[in-house]
């Protein structure tokens, strides 16, 4: 992929860590300021209590060279070996943990692994993979080795692993049993694929045993000379808008999620501080907004077996692992609203949540208020640029039914079509400028679309969103998402967030079905609770909910009960498929008519 196509950030200035001392940089000063223990947790966020100050006083610190995986791991490893960074729930109650010794002794022998199997810097290594010490190890050896990893997630199927797997070129698998045999059913239609290593330890043909690999002899091993510009990660976008594209992120991408994910945890590290989310690993927001962060602040990571998200499992590994701080999306917070008293029935130890993905709404920041005893702080990015938007509940940056306000150290505005900022109040398209160090560097062979992505130095998101006098987003909807009916442009997260507040309402998903006199209508896919029967009664009484919290345009003319909702493995509801459906439900009824 040629690269000039790309507005890279480069920041090789010395600048300070916090407002009060500016330092000289290089790598290990940065860590070394990273990582004093008791620094009040002001790791890349100086200590400061209100937001306009700490907004204005923020500095990036990037140092000239900068690798993800010696940053992670062989920095801790060399100052607390015998840190313990992380912890996989077993529900057998046999839990098991890895120090940060391991961690680093682990990955340089299966960096060197890689070399010696003719892996070359730069080339794609795909990780396909559940929560795990492995996957860990893999990402750390990864990005200590030069190559790039390409995060994939196991509920793909066959058909979306080859497009990613051929799109990216990869040269490796590491896999368990489970995706092996997606792997095997495509591998001759991957040209690129030399090299499948499989977790289980159980050998197939063509493949080697990742413990072969991890339990090498490290020594010789020298981490990648890397800068933060150079790549380390490709994400494939969710492809809500045609196929889907490899974002491709350097190095600086972790220390680029530093600030909003610090202020959205409340200054962490705290002492006793220890992470766990539900989201897959695989994700941009299970990797970046809950893994990678904590380990390089030397907070334990909690990893949970892969299964469907059950709620009463949830609460037992915060209760039994003891965890301090989570990421936990929309959607699986509102699953766990199930659990009726769930401090009664669970000794919970949270100290902060962080929530994005899609709209985490008011109804269930109060639920979570009330039955977990803390504010959520609900934060907004995306693949290509993460945690731009946050809220900090214990900073009072927080407004119910908004994402927050613009994270230290980054650029955000509501736009126009041609780039300009819109007032206070404007619905418009969320931006961000660049250079940022969180953004990408750009799609993986595809510069036109990452071109099309800009409006001068605006990095647009295709979402539509909106900013209120006191500098709060609230998130409108996906440029695709909005319904338009009578006139009337409607956010469907706004209709999601008030149907998850009826007492009958486990999951609800709003979009708009095509409508001859309307434009269109509002249609409202819902998944009742338990032992409710979904009949004519339930659906007014849905209808009535609606019209009067919000109002007459924008309640649903149109209730199906379904017994589940298509989600994305990061538990984003796929309203295309919906709308999809209630276009052609819209079409079948046209042709009715038309016959009749």
């Amino acid at each position: 992929m040629g690269h000039h196509h790309v507005h890279f950030l480069h920041i090789h200035r010395p600048t300070c860590l916090n407002a009060a001392a500016v330092i000289e940089l290089s790598l290990a000063k940065v860590l070394g300021a990273l990582q004093q223990e008791n620094c009040h947790g002001s790791v890349m966020l100086p200590r400061i209590e209100t937001y306009d100050e700490l907004y204005r006083a923020f500095r990036w610190p990037i140092p000239e060279k900068f690798n993800i995986g010696v940053a992670v791991c062989d920095a801790w490893a060399e100052r607390a070996p015998e840190r313990v960074c992380l912890q996989h729930f077993d529900p057998g109650g046999a839990h098991q943990s890895l120090t940060y010794r391991q961690f680093a002794r682990q990955s340089s022998a299966f960096a060197k692994g890689l070399t010696g199997e003719g892996i070359m810097p730069g080339e794609r290594v795909a990780i396909l993979l559940p929560q795990g010490f492995e996957t860990a190890i893999a990402h750390a050896a990864i990005y200590k080795h030069g190559a790039i990893a390409l995060p994939l997630a196991l509920l793909f199927g066959v058909e979306a692993l080859e497009y990613r797997l051929r799109d990216a070129g990869v040269a490796a698998v590491i896999t368990n049993g489970f995706g092996y045999e997606r792997i095997a059913a495509i591998r001759e239609r991957l040209p690129d694929l030399r090299l499948v290593v499989l977790a289980d330890d159980q050998p197939r043909p063509g493949t080697i045993v990742f413990s072969d690999l991890a339990s090498g002899d490290p020594s010789g091993f020298v981490a990648a000379d890397t800068g933060p510009d150079d790549p380390a990660l490709m994400i494939y976008t969710s492809g809500t808008t045609g196929p889907p594209k490899g974002a491709l992120h350097g190095h600086r991408v972790l220390l680029g999620h530093l600030p909003g994910f610090e202020f959205h945890h409340h200054f962490l590290p705290q002492p006793g501080d220890r992470m766990w989310t539900p989201a897959d690993w695989a994700w941009a927001g299970g990797l970046l907004n809950a893994l990678l962060p904590s380990l390089l602040h030397g907070v334990p990571v909690v990893s949970s077996p892969a299964q469907k998200f059950d709620p009463h499992t949830a609460f037992r590994i915060l209760e039994e692992m003891d965890v301090r701080n989570a990421f936990i999306p929309p959607t699986a917070l509102r699953l766990m609203k199930a659990v009726e008293n769930p401090r009664e029935r669970y000794r919970l130890n949270l100290r902060t949540i962080g929530s994005a993905g899609e709209s985490l709404g008011r109804e269930t920041y109060e639920w979570a208020k009330a039955a977990l005893g803390l504010e959520v702080s609900e934060f907004y990015g995306q693949t290509e640029c993460n945690i731009v938007i946050s809220s900090a509940a214990d900073l009072g940056v927080v407004k119910p039914g908004s994402m927050g306000k613009a994270a230290p150290g980054h650029r955000v505005a509501i736009i126009d079509g041609e780039g300009r900022e819109l007032p206070a109040g404007s619905v418009g398209q969320v931006a961000v400028k660049r250079p940022d160090p969180v953004m990408f560097l750009g799609y993986w062979g595809n510069a036109a679309a990452a071109e099309k992505k800009f409006i001068g130095d605006w990095m647009t998101t295709g979402d539509q969103g909106v900013m209120d006098e006191e500098g709060y987003f609230t998130f409108f909807g996906r440029d695709d998402d909005v319904i338009t009916s009578s006139g009337y442009r409607i956010g469907p997260g706004e209709i999601e967030d008030c149907l998850a507040g009826h007492p009958d309402v486990q999951l609800a998903a709003a979009v708009g079905k095509p409508d001859p006199v309307r434009t269109e209508i509002v249609k409202a896919y819902v998944v009742l609770r338990p032992g409710v029967v979904g009949d004519a009664r339930v659906a007014t009484s849905i209808r009535e909910w609606v019209k009067t919290r919000l109002s007459m345009h924008e309640y649903p003319r149109e209730i199906a009960f379904v017994d589940s909702l298509p989600l994305t493995t990061s538990g984003k509801v796929i309203r295309r498929f919906l709308r999809e459906q209630a276009a052609a439900e819209a079409r079948g009824a046209i042709q009715v008519s038309e016959a009749s």
